[in-house]
């Protein structure tokens, strides 16, 4: 039997994660979880404790299942936004955030049979000089079913908007090959809609002009020049069903953005995203392309509205560059505050659009 006077035995030293905080044995192990986690200053996190996830719906699982921090549990239930996650400074202050953040449904087009819509849409340089940038388009395709199964998807419908839900084109398409199901309970669409519909190259070379604003077709540079951004969900299918390619750094796609999907990074589908982030139901019957282009752009807008403050404090000069940049020694020699500040995120966050629409002002 132990002594009274045996000393207290020592405390083992944690190493904390300070994103995440999980705790490690070892500095070894924490350093290569944060090699692996690329904690930055651009992921979800919850509002009260400030904890990292991976994706939103982590925080929603964080916040709300049963063995969730008792503290952040209760802070949101009494002060926090659904849709955005967002913790208020109080009861009060919630309700008139909710007013702005949950937001009203637009009104669909319909499937009115209906010539062409299409707005002139000025340049970038046009709008820098007016004071505002519309740098991104939203574009949605409705599909019916070719082949002697219908399973073929060809784009029979397309619309595009800009950032203030205006309509920049929207026409029904004359499909290559025979429609031979119209999905009518989902596109509400007959061989009426698209017997004077516009054949698909001219489409193409509308879609094209909008897009590339004036830039040369397969010149476009790395950092996108007068070319607009094109947000959608799911827009490699849409541009396949188009026939038609288009930068993947260009793209802004709800379905791939790692912040919206679910925590095994599988989609969501709009429909859950739109009810989800804006508080309001799509597709309740027919699937309306114009509907569906200014829930995505509103999504976009959202994501990239956030405020992440890049915080650079190094004085080594590899601030932000990874760690690939590091040494083991000079890493074992880095607190784990330090270590977070060199990690870096492995998706580009939306968030930097705004910061690149700033400086084509300056």
């Amino acid at each position: 039997m132990a002594s009274d006077t045996d000393p207290p035995k020592p405390q083992t030293l944690r190493y904390k994660c300070p994103a995440c905080y999980k705790q490690f044995n070892r500095k070894l192990h924490l350093i290569e979880h944060m090699k692996i986690s690329y904690h930055s200053v651009h992921q979800p996190r919850c509002w009260v404790c400030q904890k990292h996830c991976k994706s939103f719906e982590s925080v929603r699982e964080h916040i709300n299942n049963p063995l969730a921090k008792t503290n952040c549990s209760k802070i949101f239930a009494e002060r926090g936004c659904n849709h955005c996650l967002r913790v208020l400074d109080s009861p009060s202050a919630l309700d008139e955030h909710k007013q702005m953040c949950r937001l009203i449904a637009p009104v669909p087009l319909g499937t009115k049979i209906t010539p062409c819509i299409e707005s002139n849409v000025g340049s970038i340089m046009d709008e820098m000089q007016n004071g505002k940038v519309q740098r991104a388009v939203a574009m949605d395709c409705e599909m019916v079913g070719g082949g002697s199964d219908g399973s073929i998807d060809l784009c029979a419908r397309v619309c595009l908007v800009d950032e203030d839900k205006n309509i920049i084109l929207h026409t029904y398409v004359q499909p290559q090959i025979p429609v031979t199901n119209y999905r009518y309970e989902v596109t509400g669409l007959t061989e009426d809609h698209l017997r004077d519909a516009m054949p698909l190259n001219e489409v193409q070379e509308k879609i094209t002009k909008i897009l590339h604003n004036g830039e040369s077709v397969g010149r476009i540079p790395p950092e996108g020049g007068m070319a607009r951004l094109l947000v959608g969900h799911g827009i490699h299918h849409d541009l396949d069903c188009l026939r038609m390619k288009y930068p993947g750094h260009l793209q802004r796609d709800t379905a791939k953005y790692r912040p919206l999907m679910k925590t095994n990074l599988v989609s969501h589908s709009l429909k859950r995203l739109t009810k989800t982030y804006l508080g309001y139901d799509i597709q309740s019957g027919i699937h309306d392309p114009y509907e569906d282009c200014i829930s995505v752009m509103r999504l976009y807008k959202r994501m990239r509205g956030q405020d992440h403050q890049q915080v650079v404090r190094l004085d080594d000069g590899k601030a932000n560059c990874g760690f690939d940049s590091f040494r083991s020694a000079e890493l074992d020699k880095k607190t784990p505050d330090e270590l977070y500040e060199i990690s870096i995120s492995d998706y580009k966050c939306w968030c930097l659009d705004l910061s690149k629409d700033c400086n084509r002002r300056s």
